[in-house]
């Protein structure tokens, strides 16, 4: 056998591996996020369960800001799953997660209302969601670790667009959920108990990919987990915030930068345009459903389109697709969406910004993963991008549920333009497109560049 045709098997079963491997990653990856979206797909449905206010908009803006309260745990989770993947290993950390998420589901699913236990139902909810909000702080970085770290070097792109194709997914499922539950039980029977319904189904889920995950194979050496329970003086351990914030403060400032403008685009037009088309645009609820999923839909197979891309020109010429149209087009598209009742019309405008904000998803979780080496990436991508996560994409949907009670939803749209644009700046003056990485040192390079044993380009500070 000639050493081509080595070669050749040799990518083949290299490729393989991959496949399997990011397929058990990105179901959980798909559950977690099932179990957070269907809390906003349903609110509309339970929110008069748990909250007292008889106005819809004031109910929402409720539900709204629970949703927004679990996203300050997340950086918590974050560094909690962090340094346990760090530590422990990725595969431990996502199998932890995923528990935790489940048990959550399955909590919700169950709780007694205001009408049987006051106070203490909102109370709650409250804690149920916090502790789930842990458990994605957790997820996100170490799925996006985990995924990157599994890739084919030539395919890293492609292969981990996927973990915001399970992220989408996970929306998208709880969008269909929505839609066939209205279509068959009604809103009377789906706001009296039918919204339980989806939480029993994450529940339920989330224990089969704990199945899945246990024969994940494992993407940090035994040499990295006994380094980090080792001591020795002067020295920072594998995981720690001491060796985050001595040796990768740079990138951690990057991968914050990096995450504040995407995750904000990300929450509004896959998250607050629901609640803004039916209540700011006038367009029936039923409507609005359908006309999320099938957008959220081709959302998602855009997703590795967007990675094949940036395999072939890079990652930052499509940040700069994002950065750049975000900039000239939040605030066109989400007026002329505020004034139309045309569901297609809507539909299109939509479209018309996830397309946008696609170069973004598609490829932020290798970004993020190409910043840090191996020893701290689990905690470095997940605390960067739970920071900005939690004090901007995740209260938009809260900022926008305000605005659009005060009868101020224009401001709204300077506010995302505003955040995109500072995202902007960074992908301009702080990324350089096709540099070598810690990824390409551990796991191959991208670009089939010579090996080098000191390279100035890698983001080490």
């Amino acid at each position: 056998m000639s050493t081509q045709q080595t070669e050749v098997q040799s990518e083949a079963a290299q490729t393989r591996k991959a496949v399997g491997n990011i397929l058990k990653g990105s179901a959980g990856n798909l559950v977690e996020w099932f179990d957070v979206y269907i809390y906003t797909a349903f609110s509309a449905y339970f929110a008069s369960h748990f909250f007292s206010s008889a106005d819809p908009l004031q109910s929402n803006l409720e539900a709204m800001a629970v949703f927004a309260v679990t996203f300050l745990m997340r950086p918590i989770g974050s560094w909690f799953f962090g340094r346990y993947a760090d530590r422990n290993g990725r595969k431990a950390a996502l199998t932890l997660s995923v528990t935790m998420m489940s048990a959550g589901s399955f909590a919700i699913a169950v709780l007694p209302t205001k009408d049987v236990i006051g106070t203490w139902a909102l109370i709650l909810l409250v804690l149920i969601r916090l502790i789930q909000g842990f458990s994605v702080g957790g997820e996100y970085g170490t799925s996006a670790t985990y995924m990157s770290e599994a890739a084919t070097a030539k395919r890293r792109g492609f292969f981990s667009s996927f973990q915001y194709v399970t992220l989408i997914g996970g929306q998208m499922l709880a969008l269909l959920t929505l839609v066939i539950l209205e279509s068959t039980l009604g809103k009377e029977a789906l706001g009296e108990w039918g919204w339980r319904i989806p939480f029993a189904i994450g529940g339920v889920a989330a224990l089969v990919v704990l199945w899945l995950r246990r024969s994940m194979e494992e993407t940090i050496s035994a040499e990295q987990t006994a380094a980090a329970h080792v001591r020795v003086d002067g020295e920072a351990q594998p995981g720690t915030l001491k060796l985050l914030f001595t040796k990768h403060w740079k990138a951690l400032l990057i991968c914050i930068g990096v995450t504040l403008g995407g995750t904000m685009a990300f929450y509004t037009y896959t998250n607050f345009t629901l609640s803004f088309m039916q209540n700011t645009s006038g367009i029936p609820k039923e409507q609005t459903s359908v006309i999320s999923f099938w957008a959220l839909f081709i959302f998602m197979l855009l997703q590795p389109v967007y990675g094949i891309i940036s395999d072939k020109v890079g990652r930052k010429p499509l940040l700069l697709w994002f950065g750049i149209t975000g900039v000239l087009f939040t605030w066109p598209l989400l007026s002329t969406l505020a004034g139309t009742k045309d569901p297609f019309m809507a539909f299109l405008l939509m479209m018309g910004g996830l397309l946008i904000v696609g170069g973004y998803t598609s490829i932020n979780a290798l970004v993020k993963a190409e910043l840090f080496p191996a020893s701290i990436r689990a905690l470095g991508v997940g605390l960067g991008y739970a920071i900005a996560n939690s004090l901007f994409g995740g209260t938009t949907p809260l900022v926008g549920a305000a605005l659009q009670k005060a009868g101020q939803v224009e401001v709204l749209f300077t506010y995302i333009t505003v955040g995109i644009g500072i995202s902007l700046l960074v992908y301009i003056f702080a990324l350089k497109n096709k540099k070598a990485t810690h990824l390409d040192r551990e796991q191959g390079d991208a670009w089939n560049r010579p090996a080098k044993d000191d390279d100035k380009d890698l983001i080490n500070a």
